[in-house]
């Protein structure tokens, strides 16, 4: 038996396996010894191969937490994070290809292997077929496996651009670097495209389950299982990013080649995958539409739309109607605490930089700046009612009092209170002995730079998917954490259709669903095709933020040389003595970035390029 079978199987008996979406504690192999098994006998028991499965799915990663170990929205423009580790040098341009941050290429690939090791040998299984249905099971899970496989591919490819394609062959990784099996090169993107593509039509034909809800009487542990519906979401983001400028047409790309002279990006661009990529998103709709099982999640208060708490909870109540892909195992309770006043015992150190702050329009549609000047003041818009000046009695969505508000921060879209804490608002959770308590960010504030290494550099304070019930000491309930939702599908749609069809009505109407869901008025007809795009990228940043795609979607875009590089502005922590203070009410630099060309993809761990001679490292590494 080989090294790599030994290893899983090792892995396996000593961890148990752990099914993504219900955290099962249920401990597969206990008492087994791996030097007793081989793979045959493996995939000749029902038990040890489920928890093969299982273990495949653990593969889909964690992103709860956005410090160190997952780095996306913490590398974004949105976000900041304090503390001055992995995150904070690569935001200044310190590092390289050596620096091995966030090896995910390593880490999907192994995935990888552990699915096709399971397509490979899972149809022999003579436990399974002799239940009645074990033909229909061994079908089933085969397509799991196959859906995770192109999952770990798809996440390869948004991280690092084309990939090595290995197919179903089950490569001994103990094999000396002089097979032919360890020095592959990289396909292109197109193919890389096409490859995942396929493998998902095929999973999506033999997985029987069309969705996974909690409106249906399903198993909760098979909550987060491969549907045919998730096949349809992850094509819907693989042909979006395939479609985008980063990769569609770039020229910059013409010498990004294999050693052989193969271009790995073409530089001819091509509005059909605009149209593929609409039509992905399309058919996840249509789905919606007819079955009722999958929509914007809504709440009513007093029969009226409540914009607010249909937002907050679409995070919060968990299996809604909104959501396509979620873990049930993960590390939300870090992010809580990593954004969590230290008045309740939190951290205080997950930031909204003040660009973002910037992006949320006001209560009646307008966008509130419109640009900056070279010293990094705004443009306001005069038909907005912004102002900078000043405080008001304001009482915001979810608060229970009125108080002295900065006027920044007043007559926001309701999303924002969802999603920003900001000094001088209360903190959500009131059902602790804390009661109604202010949050303190300026200077010597509870959670304010003079009275602790833990604080924010904005100024701000994310409290988007924290539960108005958390408390990291008195109350940590576990729950799912959201990966994939239907407002991203409807965005998706939205974006594809205005670059391939943009007279097409259905822009307006699917975009206007998002903006009245967040509280906002609905967009008319007549906009033109460049400012129906501005729209659609600030919905998405707005409606999206905090959930792994903003980082992505600059780069896709092709504009992360504007957005992620230089000056970056929150209020001024260094100063202010109370919610009333202008010394801290200002905006106020608090780190230059750096951007390269290089950053547009991760650098390949430079110990695989060594080792694969025919591995070339991605442009300006």
């Amino acid at each position: 038996m080989s090294s790599l079978y030994n290893y899983f199987l090792k892995f396996l008996i000593v961890t148990g396996a752990v099914i993504l979406s219900a955290g099962c504690s249920k401990k597969f192999l206990d008492q087994v010894p791996d030097d007793m098994l081989t793979v045959d006998e493996v995939f000749n028991r029902r038990d040890l191969s489920e928890a093969w499965l299982a273990n495949a799915y653990n593969y889909i990663r964690d992103e709860a937490h956005r410090t160190n170990d997952t780095p996306w929205d913490v590398l974004s423009d949105d976000c900041d994070v304090s503390q001055r580790n992995a995150p904070y040098r690569v935001n200044l341009g310190n590092w390289n290809a050596s620096s091995n941050y966030w090896n995910f290429w390593d880490h999907y690939y192994k995935g990888i292997r552990t699915a096709t090791t399971f397509i490979n040998h899972i149809e022999g299984n003579q436990e399974i077929l002799k239940e009645r249905e074990g033909a229909a099971l061994i079908k089933r899970r085969k397509a799991e496996a196959r859906f995770l496989r192109a999952f770990f591919y798809s996440e390869i490819l948004k991280q690092y651009g084309p990939f090595i394609i290995l197919g179903d062959e089950e490569i001994d990784p103990d094999l000396p670097l002089t097979d032919p099996a360890m020095q592959m090169p990289r396909s292109s993107y197109d193919e890389c495209v096409d490859y995942i593509i396929a493998e998902l039509n095929q999973a999506e034909a033999d997985l029987d389950i069309e969705h996974y809800y909690n409106g249906d009487a399903v198993l909760e542990n098979d909550m987060g299982r491969a549907s045919k519906l998730l096949c349809k979401a992850v094509k819907s983001k693989v042909l979006l990013y395939a479609a985008s400028p980063l990769v569609n047409g770039n020229t910059e790309y013409a010498n990004f080649k294999n050693h052989d002279g193969k271009a790995l990006i073409s530089t001819t661009y091509d509005v059909g995958k605009w149209t593929r990529a609409a039509e992905a998103a399309k058919a996840i709709i249509d789905y919606a539409e007819t079955s009722g099982k999958l929509g914007l999640y809504k709440k009513y208060t007093s029969g009226v739309l409540d914009p607010y708490l249909s937002y907050r909870d679409a995070f919060l109540d968990s299996w809604n109607i909104e959501w396509i892909l979620a873990r049930g195992k993960n590390n939300l309770s870090s992010y809580q605490r990593s954004s969590t006043p230290r008045l309740a015992n939190g951290y205080a150190s997950m930031g909204p930089t003040q660009q973002l702050i910037d992006a949320y329009r006001m209560a009646n549609g307008e966008s509130p700046v419109e640009g900056y000047n070279s010293d990094g003041s705004p443009v306001v818009n005069s038909a907005s009612g912004y102002s900078e000046t000043g405080f008001s009695s304001f009482r915001a969505p979810g608060s229970t009092r009125a108080k002295n508000t900065f006027n920044m921060y007043i007559n926001r879209e309701p999303r924002f209170y969802a999603t920003v804490t900001y000094s001088g608002s209360d903190w959500i959770n009131t059902t602790s002995s804390l009661g109604v308590r202010e949050i303190e960010l300026y200077y010597t504030g509870e959670s304010g730079k003079g009275g602790s290494h833990d604080y924010s550099e904005t100024g701000y304070i994310f409290r988007k998917n924290i539960s108005p019930t958390y408390h990291p000491t008195q109350n940590n309930v576990a729950r799912p954490f959201v990966m994939m939702r239907y407002a991203e599908i409807l965005l998706n749609y939205v974006e594809a259709l205005n670059e391939s069809q943009p007279s097409n009505p259905d822009v307006l109407k699917y975009l206007n669903q998002v903006r009245e869901r967040g509280g906002l008025p609905a967009l008319t007809a007549g906009l033109g095709q460049s400012e129906m795009r501005r729209h659609i990228r600030t919905e998405r940043r707005i409606e999206l933020t905090m959930e792994q795609l903003r980082y992505f979607d600059t780069r896709r875009w092709k504009i992360a040389e504007q957005t992620d590089g230089g000056s970056f502005y929150g209020m001024n922590v260094e100063g202010g003595t109370s919610n009333t203070d202008l010394n801290f009410f200002k905006r106020t630099r608090f780190e230059t970035r750096v951007f390269r060309k290089s950053f547009y993809f991760f650098p390949i761990p430079q110990t695989e390029v060594q080792r694969n001679q025919n591995l070339v490292q991605n442009p300006g590494w």
